[in-house]
């Protein structure tokens, strides 16, 4: 192979100039170096700039002037520069940033704070994992800091295992995802609705009406210890409503409490297109009210039956459970005609977890240690908006959204 050829995919190494400038931003600067680059006819190869607490770090990646100019285009940048109070420094060399290495990923982090202890740990597990680290990219600066690392070099399942050891003893939740388009492409969120949607557990809202609050914990603890299965404990549960009146479901639902955030999290999904629905273990008498009032496209739990204004201590229709919540995540998928690896699923108990790996990416609520373990992604912070940054969303368009619906 000659110099001047190159394998597929390679940069030539053709000769290039470095601009690098750095020092306070302001309005102009951008406009400015590159008017001044112009006057000696360079190309431009690449182009990167950051702005960090009013510091700008701004690089130009060019091609050469004509022979025998680029002494004066050294003189005219740092000339400039230092008519507008910054640094300029001009390296030569040759060739463009070497080629991003096979396996990208985005790796979302979430703390609350983020230390500099965990950043220089993430950043050495992905290095020991054979990742480089391309770019950082701050996504939010509250209710939580979340910061973006697009990593390349290994592949994004065995980066994925290879931070999730590593979030719970740093104190921050680590989500790992494939780069690409898809991921913006997600246009599907399903969630729980008890301990996620919302902050409370419908049953027991009904339980507190009839007085029989310590006997549905007593089914919930035998079920949590295995006695019984989740359909089980469900109709012991219910059969203990039996008799309630059936005005208590306009109170249940005025007692309902919605979790941090979660406005603000389905308000954005919406402006941003993604279709959004709710599986319970609960009730439609709830569900289907949160649908109405929060816009959302699809819902489904189980069905308290009702006679001559009264519960009878029975469900009707068909049972929502673990498999269920799968099965209803592949209906509505189908429904809004998105594959099911573009969905997203959010759930805190072992009920969500097979709608949790059944999804394209699965996030475990502040949920129980056997469910962060076995979900793609956690997040235990109180805050349900924040699943947005999961998902690459910015704060700015967050706040852009809500702007948008107040207008």
């Amino acid at each position: 192979m000659s110099a001047s050829q190159t394998a597929a995919g390679e940069t030539p190494e053709v000769p290039t100039v470095l601009v690098k400038i750095f020092g306070k931003d302001r309005p102009g600067i951008t406009a400015g170096l590159f008017d001044t680059l112009a006057a000696y006819m360079v190309d431009v190869v690449d182009i990167e700039q950051v702005v960090t607490r009013g510091r700008l770090v701004l690089c130009a990646l060019v091609t050469p002037p004509p022979a025998g100019l680029e002494g004066d285009l050294r003189a005219t940048v740092h000339s400039w520069a230092e008519s507008m109070k910054i640094q300029a420094e001009i390296i030569s060399g040759h060739g463009d940033n070497r080629p991003r290495g096979l396996g990208r990923s985005l790796v979302t982090v979430l703390g609350h704070p983020l230390t500099a202890e965990s950043t220089a740990a993430i950043a050495a597990r992905i290095a020991k994992a054979g990742g480089n680290i391309d770019r950082i990219f701050r996504l939010a600066k509250y209710p939580v800091t979340a910061v973006e690392f697009a990593v390349s070099g290994v592949e994004t399942e065995a980066l994925r295992t290879a931070l999730a050891s590593d979030a719970a003893a740093l104190g921050v939740d680590i989500a790992v995802v494939a780069a690409g388009l898809h991921r913006r492409a997600q246009r599907l969120v399903v969630m729980d609705v008890d301990s996620t949607l919302i902050q409370d557990e419908v049953i027991e809202l009904f339980a507190a009406h009839a007085g029989c609050e310590d006997q549905v914990a007593e089914v919930t603890a035998a079920a949590m210890r295995g006695e019984l299965d989740f359909e089980q404990s469900l109709h012991a549960r219910v059969a203990l409503l039996k008799g309630l009146d059936a005005s208590v479901v306009e109170k249940v639902r005025a007692e309902v409490r919605l979790t941090p955030g979660a406005r603000t999290l389905i308000r954005t999904l919406k402006r941003l297109g993604y279709q959004v629905g709710v599986v319970s273990g609960g009730f439609t008498q709830v569900t289907d009210d949160l649908k109405e009032r929060l816009g959302l496209d699809f819902a489904q739990a189980n069905t308290l039956e009702i006679v001559d204004g009264k519960l009878t201590g029975r469900v009707t229709g068909e049972i929502v459970d673990r498999a269920g919540k799968a099965r209803l995540l592949r209906r509505f998928a189908a429904e809004a005609g998105v594959p099911l690896s573009q969905t997203v699923a959010i759930g805190d108990g072992a009920n969500d977890l097979d709608m949790l790996n059944a999804a394209g990416l699965g996030v475990a609520f502040n949920a129980k240690p056997v469910v962060r373990e076995a979900a793609h992604t956690a997040v235990n912070v109180p805050f349900l908006d924040t699943v947005l940054y999961l998902l690459g969303v910015t704060r700015e368009e967050v706040e852009a959204a809500e702007t948008h619906d107040e207008d």
